[in-house]
């Protein structure tokens, strides 16, 4: 069958930039595909040639005639004057397009469709830019990075929607997780080469380190094979003759294989002269609202108390619109709160990663950008990192190094701001978005740096792999106010999400399908079910392992203040406290579901 996409020998450069050469793949009918490359490279540039919004230098592209293609781009533009409807669907006279569009908009939480586009944020605008994609029903959907700007219910959302969906799909994304549960063909874009994955992103990345180990097993056998075909290289000519033309022609292609290499990190980027003290910050009975364009009151913190811990790596979740980023700008002084207070301790040194960015000099160069900061990080033990060091640890080549700012991609835009962050040797980090346009590659070594940061972290993020990576607890903004305290990581947190609406379904079951004999008792009696005995027992137990565990808890957080701990003992106790307060908040809810009882 003829595939929907087929790219043939296509070559596409910026002037004396290569980004891609010769490259050749399809999709088949059904395919759900992802991209993956490192920024910088043309994934987002090859998405546009596909869609006809870029041209190209060389090959062919060749859809199938009878599909219908639908392009999400990574930074859609509308004419600000017009409405949702009138700017993106155009569907007046199709009230089936316009019910589906509702629909759709409605779970990516833009409710009205006569608002003017320019009062939209962009969030907002890709929002409605996604929605317009789905509701054309297409035959071949391309998306450039569809869950930046969506919350979490809003990618589970779009997560079901398209892996239930039999349309075919190409897309670019940073979201690992999204990868792993859409997608069944991975297409790696690398060193100007594709290299195609017939399976989800758990099986790209086996079959990934397999190539790289075989590629890593034939260099060596070509650096074996080399030192003694350069051996007989160097006799005099006289001694090779010309029937051993051939073997120099070999021996010159061997060289070329035997000096290629796998760029592979040797070290992890430990800084141990970060010192933070005991007293980090106290939010001191917090109340924040606002007032929208409807002058209706929402709540975003309200008398809220919390007393940040020591090496605490904190994630922040919750839907749009919940005050997730202004109680971080509170946190840092960028916005006031209506009351309440934070006490920040004397030795704290913010740094902060926002959603907005960070506006550069287009003329300067990479490193001129980093090196007006510092010229080398001090990691202590008489270590310094060079701030080209720096940079090439976070996947800046030498070469790129040198180039000006203005020839970054949005992604290796992001990517610099967030080194000039990290160069300041903050000891408390604080991120607002940070996996939106980077790479995976360049998450993976961010996560590398979070997990071995040895001072504070706060990460707000709908990024759920990142979040399983680097945080150790959560806060969740559950909207008016409501924040909640959660031990445990993202999926941890889904898991017991999961359990607990299991529980509230089978109890509502329970409470509207009584039995005969259930009536009958309530009428003529008119009480609550007693406890049994078992559960008398089990209640007084858990009051006693409840203290026990309190009294634990108290200890570790006072010992991991304390500054007096050995490293050992200091992973064993932050390793323990996430446990003991899972273990904790799983015993109070059986011990009030017991106290209930009579």
């Amino acid at each position: 069958m003829t595939p929907f996409l087929d790219v043939q020998h296509l070559t596409k450069s910026f002037g004396a930039q290569v980004l891609f050469e010769d490259m050749s793949f399809s999709v088949g009918e059904g395919q759900k595909v992802g991209l993956i490359a490192q920024n910088g490279t043309g994934k987002s540039t090859l998405l546009q040639i596909l869609a006809g919004h870029e041209g190209y230098d060389d090959g062919s592209i060749i859809f199938r005639n009878d599909i219908q293609l639908s392009y999400l781009e990574q930074s859609p533009n509308f004419d600000p004057n017009e409405s949702v409807i009138d700017a993106c669907f155009n569907h007046h006279g199709d009230p089936e397009k316009v019910l589906r569009a509702k629909q759709i908009l409605t779970q990516l939480h833009i409710d009205d469709l006569n608002q003017p586009m320019k009062e939209l944020s962009g969030g907002q605008q890709k929002r409605v830019a996604l929605a317009n994609a789905l509701v054309t029903e297409p035959d071949f959907l391309i998306l450039d990075e569809p869950t930046n700007h969506l919350d979490l219910q809003m990618i589970v959302w779009l997560e079901g929607y398209l892996s239930r969906s039999t349309l075919t799909l190409l897309m670019v994304t940073h979201d690992r997780y999204f990868l792993d549960r859409v997608c069944n063909i991975i297409i790696e874009l690398d060193d100007r080469q594709i290299y195609t994955y017939r399976g989800n992103y758990s099986y790209y990345l086996d079959k990934r380190q397999q190539r790289i180990d075989n590629k890593r097993s034939e260099i060596q056998r070509a650096n074996n094979l080399f030192r003694t075909e350069l051996e007989w290289m160097r006799r005099m000519p006289q001694a090779r003759g010309h029937k051993a033309k051939y073997r120099e022609d070999a021996f010159y292609e061997l060289q070329n294989k035997a000096h290629q290499c796998i760029e592979e990190r040797q070290l992890r980027l430990k800084a141990n002269n970060i010192y933070i003290g005991s007293k980090i910050f106290e939010c001191q009975y917090v109340s924040k609202k606002f007032s929208d364009s409807l002058d209706k009151e929402k709540v975003i913190l309200n008398d809220f108390y919390y007393n940040f811990a020591r090496f605490e790596k904190m994630g922040i979740v919750g839907a749009n619109g919940t005050g997730k980023s202004t109680f971080i700008k509170m946190l840092l002084g960028l916005v006031p709160p209506d009351s309440g207070k934070f006490d920040i301790g004397e030795t704290v040194r913010f740094g902060y990663f926002s959603q907005e960015g960070m506006k550069f000099d287009e003329n300067d160069k990479v490193i001129d950008a980093i090196t007006d900061i510092a010229e080398y990080i001090d990691l202590g033990g008489g270590r310094k990192m060079t701030a080209s060091q720096f940079l090439n640890y976070f996947l800046f080549e030498p070469d790129q190094q040198h180039n000006f700012i203005y020839k970054l991609s949005g992604g290796e835009r992001r990517k610099l701001y967030l080194c000039t962050v990290l160069m300041r040797s903050p000891n408390f980090l604080v991120l607002d978005e940070p996996t939106n346009d980077l790479d995976i590659q360049t998450l993976q070594v961010l996560e590398e740096y979070l997990q071995d940061f040895p001072g504070c972290v706060i990460v707000v993020s709908h990024d759920r792999y990142f979040m399983d990576k680097v945080v150790d607890h959560l806060l969740v903004f559950e909207g008016e106010g409501e924040i909640n305290d959660f031990p445990g990581n993202y999926t941890q947190f889904r898991e017991w999400q999961s359990l607990k609406s299991d529980q509230e379904k089978e109890d509502s079951q329970t409470t509207s399908k009584p039995s005969d004999d259930s009536i009958k008792k309530d009428y003529h009696h008119d009480s609550r079910r007693r406890m049994s005995y078992k559960e008398k027992r089990e209640y007084e137990q858990l009051s006693e392992e409840i203290e026990a565990l309190e009294v634990e808890q108290k200890q570790i957080e006072a010992d991991l203040c304390s500054g007096t701990l050995s490293v050992e003992e200091l992973t064993e106790k932050s390793i323990r406290l996430p446990l003991l307060k899972n273990e904790l908040d799983l015993k109070s809810i059986r011990w009030l579901e017991l106290s209930e009882l009579e």
